[in-house]
């Protein structure tokens, strides 16, 4: 058994940074992400399931949904792999809660005056198209094109590249270093580093040890982690076998084993429509 849970598995993500009993890791975290340009000193967490103003819109569901003191939102996604439009979605995301917190007829004069939503996306296993190879968080928002000035600023989206970080622990220099390399190599450490022995650190640690878990949270964590590995190794194999007949082949062996549409046409490249027919 691993002695520390894996950060990057939803569960383990959740728990780490997801309740009220773990919000200082999220607060120390976002704030390292922020660099300065916001500094959250408490958070409140909401619903994650937004609905649309009628039955037929869409509806999003969030990994973490957190409100500042300000009003302010903050959307923590946590993405595996790749995406069919994955900007786009992201996009609906944050403008799902822009629409969602319209002030009513009574407040004219401040019918506009928006809350500030910020969407920090955390890649695990792939990177933005055409992106930057030396930089690895990307900070976004609406901008002058000639200029590069910030035009509007209150609906942000930051994007890290986990598979670009690459640093080694001896060359850790900020906090953000820290906290990206923990999210990377916890779930295969076996002692703590001693570049990581700061209090934070060590609470977020302790609350990370397989052996603290519940025998209901090991159990969950066992098949979550093992559903990974899985579909890990479906997804090597549909690689390895790029044709048509074999990803056909495979899709209908996920679809057998309870598969997602969705994660089905991620790991085949198969149509949704092509897939509904099998």
């Amino acid at each position: 058994m691993p002695r520390y849970i894996d950060p990057l598995l939803d569960f383990s993500f959740k728990k780490l940074f997801g309740s009220a009993d773990s919000k200082e890791f999220l607060i120390a975290f976002l704030n390292e992400v922020f660099e300065g340009s916001k500094t959250i000193v408490d958070l409140k967490y909401n619903q994650t399931e937004h609905h649309g103003d009628l039955p037929t819109e869409g509806f999003a569901v969030y990994d973490l949904l957190c409100t500042d003191k300000e009003g302010g939102m903050f959307i923590i996604e946590m993405q595996r792999g790749k995406q069919k439009h994955f900007k786009e979605r992201a996009v609906f995301y944050t403008s799902r809660l822009i629409s969602g917190r319209r002030p009513g007829a009574k407040h004219v004069q401040n019918r506009y005056n928006l809350p500030d939503v910020c969407l920090v996306a955390i890649l695990e296993d792939f990177a933005l198209e055409d992106s930057e190879e030396d930089e690895y968080v990307h900070h976004i928002c609406l901008c002058n094109r000639k200029s590069g000035k910030v035009f509007y600023k209150k609906n942000s989206h930051t994007y890290i590249e986990l598979i670009k970080f690459v640093k080694k622990e001896s060359e850790l220099k900020t906090d953000l270093d820290k906290w990206l390399y923990i999210l990377k190599n916890m779930g295969k450490m076996e002692e703590i580093p001693p570049s990581l022995q700061k209090p934070i650190f060590m609470r977020l640690f302790k609350l990370a040890e397989y052996s603290n878990l519940t025998e209901e949270e090991k159990m969950y964590y066992d098949s979550r982690d093992k559903y990974r590995w899985d579909n890990q190794n479906v997804f090597d194999y549909a690689i390895e076998s790029n044709t048509i007949e074999t990803n056909t082949k495979v899709a209908i062996k996920m679809k057998n084993k309870g598969y997602s549409v969705t994660e089905i046409a991620e790991i085949t490249n198969l149509q949704v429509e092509e897939i509904d027919k099998l």
